[in-house]
């Protein structure tokens, strides 16, 4: 079976499996877990921040990171294919109760025109005001796409004029800073928040970190507990982070190298569904043109490939380090002649 539904879906390897065993724990709630906290710190430092929070989920990251730049009753503004937006159950409203307004991109990517737009800082008691700016990097239901930096810094620029605040959801920012060569400070400095992902491409069993100001992230903490996801004995995993941090980052290039290759493979048949020159990362968008996305995805099922079906003419797969170069090219071949 050839898995390529998400990059959740990788196990932890044999080393990481030791480490967790071997790490240092303490109880995180009273912030006595010494890995828990070099996780943090290393985490921060990276990404050009104060402090940071380990969270069990990335969409628990995001929603402490948006609210600690939004307060009920304001706004945040994303993509109209943020996952924040469309795949995090409506926790920013029905939790925090804050509203969400979405601008349009081409394949996820944030553009300063379409934000300029439509921002309304301080929009008196008429209207709902916008408090932040969120951003994804890269793009899930984009299809791995890259963010310029360019483009990025202009947001930022325009968020700090009107004081707004600026998030960044970087599930996979691991990813576009293998494909780009840009440094992980480069992308996280331009933020006020910056919530990362260890349980995809890098290959952890759990775990996401906020960063922010000290400030901010302590008032996170508070928040992480109330939402009911304070840790006790987290060390270990935090420890497949960290041994994910120092050894599976790097090894992403050949994750995008495969998901080239497998849109290589469906392209040879099927020429019309994937651009290969396209794929910038690890996922590949396929359009599935008049069969069923879901049709497709129970065929290929059937001969041991899986991938999601993302909408009604869509399928999206994802590489990984739990499959290798053969695995991909034999499944877009597969893919490829559904098609």
């Amino acid at each position: 079976m050839v898995d390529l539904r998400s990059d959740t879906v990788t196990k932890p390897t044999s080393a990481m499996r030791e480490a967790m065993l071997a790490a240092a724990v303490g109880d995180d709630v009273y912030g006595e877990d010494p890995t828990v906290l070099e996780l943090e710190h290393r985490v921060a430092g990276i990404l050009g921040h104060e402090a940071g929070l380990f969270c069990p989920t990335g969409s628990m990251a995001n929603l402490l990171g948006v609210r600690a730049l939004v307060e009920p009753g304001e706004e945040v503004l994303c993509d109209v294919q943020a996952h924040i937006a469309r795949a995090e159950m409506g926790a920013h409203a029905a939790v925090h109760g804050l509203t969400m307004r979405t601008f349009p991109s081409h394949r996820g990517l944030a553009e300063f025109d379409q934000v300029a737009a439509i921002i309304s800082p301080k929009a008196g008691p008429y209207l709902v005001s916008t408090a932040a700016v969120a951003v994804e990097n890269t793009h899930n239901f984009g299809g791995g796409t890259l963010q310029d930096l360019d483009q990025l810094r202009a947001i930022a620029e325009l968020c700090a004029e009107h004081e707004l605040g600026f998030h960044l959801d970087g599930a996979r920012l691991w990813n576009a800073a293998v494909a780009t060569g840009i440094p992980l400070l480069d992308y996280g400095r331009l933020f006020d928040t910056v919530s990362v992902c260890f349980s995809k491409g890098l290959g952890a069993p759990v775990g996401s970190v906020l960063v922010a100001s000290a400030e901010r992230i302590a008032r996170a903490r508070v928040w992480r507990k109330r939402l009911g996801g304070g840790w006790r004995q987290a060390g270990m995993l935090a420890a497949a982070a960290l041994h994910a941090l120092d050894r599976h980052v790097d090894r992403l290039a050949d994750d995008h190298a495969n998901a080239r290759s497998f849109a290589a493979a469906v392209a040879d048949r099927a020429p019309a569904a994937v651009d290969p020159d396209a794929v910038q990362t690890n996922i590949v968008v396929i359009d599935t043109g008049e069969r069923s996305a879901a049709e497709v995805a129970r065929a290929a099922a059937e001969q041991q490939v899986l991938v999601s079906a993302l909408g009604p003419r869509l399928v999206r797969a994802v590489t990984h380090l739990g499959v290798d170069a053969d695995g991909c090219r034999r499944a877009g071949e597969i893919v490829g002649q559904l098609l």
